[in-house]
C-alpha cells in the first residue's frame, strides 16, 4: 500500500509539471470548451456585434460568462488600408464564437494606437455597474491582430505591456518587431503582390526577443484573410486560452504544422519558438 500511494504522488508530481510546462504562464484552468480541433469551424458561442459610438465596433458572445467562460479574453483589430470592420465581419465574428471579445478599430492606420483605444474602452467596461461587459472581460490575456495596414498596427499595438501576444496578417512593415513582448505569428501569402512574402519575412527575423512564427499560406493572395481563421484562432486559443490541443500546431519538435500536407507553402520558427519557449 506505502509503494503505491508512493507511485500514485509521483505520477501527481509529474502531470503537475507537464501541465506547468503546456499552459502558459498566465494561463489559469482550462475553462471554455473545447473545439476539439475544429479551429476553422464557427465556435460555441453566439455572437452580436456594436459599434460603442467612439470608434470601436466590439464583436462578442452574446452571453457573456456563459459555457464555462467565466471571462473572456480580448483580442484587438486594425483594418487594412481600403478596408473597413464591415470588410472583416465574417472572420471578426468566426474569432468571437470562440469566446473572444473582439475590439475592431473603425479606421484605418498604421499605429497601434486605435487598437489601443479599444481596450482602453473595454477596460472600463469591465468595472461599469450595469454593463453588459462587468466582471466578465479577461484583461490579463489580450491579443492584437489585423489586415495588411492594420496588420502593421498590430504590431504596434503588440508592443504595449497589455498585449501578450500578436498574429498580423499579411501585415505591413509599418512598426518595429523588435519592442514585442510575447509570442508572435507572421502570415504572408506566397502569391501576394501587395506585401510580400520577403516583407513580413523581415519583420519576422526582427523579432528576434520574443518566440516568432513566420507561415506562408499556400497560393494565396493579399485578400485570403478568412482563409486565415483556423491557424489563428488556434493561435490565439493556446496564448489567450491556454487550449493545449492547439499549443502543438505550432511548438514541439515535431509540430502540426511543421511537415508536409500542411496549408503553408512556408514554415518557419526562429529558436525561441524551436525551443518551445510559449510563455
Amino acid at each position: 500500500m506505502r509503494t503505491l500511494s508512493r507511485i500514485v504522488a509521483l505520477a501527481l508530481t509529474v502531470s503537475a509539471f507537464l501541465a506547468g510546462v503546456l499552459v502558459p504562464a498566465s494561463a489559469g484552468p482550462a475553462a471554455c470548451p473545447s473545439v476539439n480541433g475544429n479551429w476553422a469551424a464557427p465556435g460555441p458561442f453566439t455572437v452580436t456585434s456594436a459599434s460603442n459610438g467612439a470608434g470601436t465596433t466590439v464583436f462578442r458572445p452574446v452571453q457573456l460568462g456563459g459555457l464555462g467562460c467565466a471571462r473572456h479574453p480580448v483580442l484587438l483589430w486594425g483594418n487594412g488600408a481600403a478596408a473597413t470592420v464591415a470588410s472583416y465581419t465574417a472572420l471578426l465574428t468566426h474569432f468571437a464564437s470562440h469566446g473572444l471579445i473582439v475590439a475592431a478599430s473603425e479606421g484605418r492606420s498604421g499605429s497601434g494606437d486605435p487598437l489601443l483605444t479599444g481596450l482602453d474602452y473595454l477596460t472600463g467596461e469591465d468595472t461599469k455597474p450595469g454593463s453588459v461587459f462587468a466582471g466578465k472581460v479577461d484583461l490579463t490575456r489580450v491579443g492584437a491582430t489585423g489586415h495588411s495596414l492594420g496588420g502593421g498596427a498590430a504590431i504596434g499595438a503588440g508592443a504595449d505591456a497589455r498585449v501578450d501576444t500578436v498574429a498580423p496578417l499579411f501585415g505591413g512593415p509599418f512598426n518595429n518587431p523588435g519592442q514585442l513582448h510575447g509570442p508572435a505569428l507572421f502570415t504572408a501569402g506566397q502569391k501576394d503582390l501587395i506585401v510580400g512574402s520577403g516583407v513580413v519575412w523581415s519583420q519576422y527575423a526582427r523579432a528576434e526577443q520574443v518566440p516568432a512564427v513566420f507561415a506562408e499560406l499556400r497560393d494565396a493572395g493579399h485578400l485570403a484573410t478568412l482563409e486565415l481563421r483556423g491557424p489563428v484562432t488556434a493561435w490565439f486559443r493556446w496564448h489567450l486560452m491556454g487550449d493545449t490541443q492547439a499549443r502543438g500546431l505550432f511548438y514541439g519538435a515535431n509540430c502540426g504544422y511543421c511537415g508536409t500536407g500542411t496549408p503553408w507553402s512556408k514554415f518557419e520558427r526562429n529558436g525561441k519558438a524551436s525551443a518551445g519557449e510559449a510563455p
